[in-house]
């Protein structure tokens, strides 16, 4: 049974409250910290092999635990240069150099990092979890009192890091149910974030059936289509996207009018929401401004589309997004980043799904050296899409307009797990409230 209490004796220390028969301890006290290391890139023999290499871009955001995502594998030659950094299974990883300072993830599997990434192989009398909760409730305390705020010059040696103080239970076990009960919300948010993945792959799968491979119409006369340059099923047509969608472009905004409390203002639907390819991420920022025109509110399901890009690879720029709002905000202000696309209801999906798989199409109507911009009216005319009858099209969307609904309730279930679970972490972690019993 599942037993809390609310701690009742307290002493001071360096880095505030804690328990009574709690200790603060050094980082280099819990463990032998290790820093990273990046083989020769122009050594292709390096590269292929079967031990993942984090670095932190390959961390998503700041309260990642298992969730990085790593292509790259090192091989059995670097791994006899350098063994000594390859790091256990279950080890806590902090990003200490550059614009990401306080990153964290723990490793899957034996793993190696790059030199921005100070890791902890702990000893046994430490529970890995806990650790790694430890250093995400104090991460950005961390960035802030040994990194200089973040900056991208800015680095937290491994000497620093070492004398980092974070509060420790007296017993492994106490610091196990901590991590337990943390990992409970974790685990829930990770599973709804697979059910997204899948649900979205659904969807895609389903689209490229039917638009791309045209199984369900396979019986029907076909005709070619010089646009495409494919053939199509005969009835079908081939219009600018600017017919058949209008498009309204967001706000431009001052920097006087964002802040960073949510608060203070409406959510800002900015260039942050766009993953790189297309899809939805709920990074907002927000606006304290009434300048914005109605034609400007964005809402669940709207779709939207990036109008500009700072990636080397043009990921962002044309990518589509279904916004999904906070659960406790029913309306979304669109920045000038981005751009609404008002397409009637039963073709939303469609666009949406059309323009993702395309995305690296839509990147070629943008310009510019550092920061990339979608020529808006050249896209409007110069996108071609393939437009089935209406009937294909409604069914399509009754096909797969409950997966989108899904995908929006799991996603504000999953905001609704992260604030429970980042009320809870630092209660946790300094002691606040004590797990008795799980």
């Amino acid at each position: 049974m599942l037993k809390f209490k609310w701690e009742t004796e307290f002493k001071e220390t360096e880095i505030g409250e804690i328990p009574k028969d709690w200790e603060v301890r050094k980082i280099k006290e819990l463990g032998k910290v290790i820093t990273g290391k990046t083989p020769p890139t122009g050594i292709k023999e390096y590269w292929q092999g079967t031990y993942p290499f984090i670095t932190p871009s390959d961390i998503p955001d700041y309260d990642i635990r298992y969730g990085y995502e790593v292509k790259r594998f090192l091989s059995k030659l670097w791994f006899q240069k350098v063994q000594n950094l390859l790091l256990p299974k279950d080890t806590p990883c902090f990003v200490c150099i550059g614009s990401t300072i306080g990153k964290v993830c723990i490793t899957r599997e034996k793993s190696f990092t790059n030199q921005q990434i100070n890791s902890i192989i702990l000893s046994e009398e430490h529970n890995s979890l806990f650790i790694f909760y430890n250093l995400r409730a104090n991460q950005f305390k961390i960035r802030d009192e040994f990194g200089g705020g973040g900056a991208a010059k800015d680095i937290i040696s491994k000497s620093k890091f070492e004398q980092v103080l974070l509060p420790v239970p007296p017993t492994k076990k106490e610091q196990s149910r901590i991590a337990t009960v943390l990992s409970w919300f974790d685990d829930l948010i990770e599973n709804k974030k697979r059910q997204n993945e899948i649900l979205e792959k659904v969807a895609m799968a389903i689209f490229k059936s039917w638009f791309v491979d045209f199984e369900p119409f396979k019986d029907e006369g076909f005709v070619y289509n010089e646009e495409l340059g494919k053939e199509i099923p005969k009835g079908w047509e081939v219009k600018p996207i600017g017919e058949v969608a209008d498009f309204v472009k967001g706000l431009s905004y001052r920097s006087n009018e964002l802040v960073d409390n949510p608060t203070e203002g409406e959510i800002f639907i900015t260039l942050k929401i766009f993953k790189r390819g297309g899809g939805f991420r709920p990074e907002y920022k927000y606006y304290k401004g009434n300048r914005y025109s109605e034609e400007q509110v964005v809402y669940d399901g709207d779709l939207v589309i990036a109008l500009t890009d700072m990636t080397s690879d043009a990921k962002v720029v044309g990518a589509p997004a279904l916004v999904i709002l906070p659960p406790d905000r029913n309306k979304g202000i669109l920045s000038l980043d981005a751009a609404k696309l008002n397409a009637p209801q039963y073709m939303k999906e469609y666009v949406y799904l059309y323009l993702k798989d395309s995305q690296e199409e839509n990147s070629t109507f943008a310009n510019g050296v550092n920061v990339l911009h979608l020529n808006l009216n050249l896209f409007k005319v110069g996108k071609l899409i393939l437009i089935p009858p209406q009937p294909i099209l409604q069914r399509f969307h009754s096909l797969v307009e409950p997966l989108f609904q899904k995908i929006i309730l799991n996603q504000k279930q999953i905001m609704v797990l992260k604030k429970i679970r980042d009320a809870l972490l630092p209660k946790l972690v300094f002691g606040k409230l004590r797990v008795e019993e799980i």
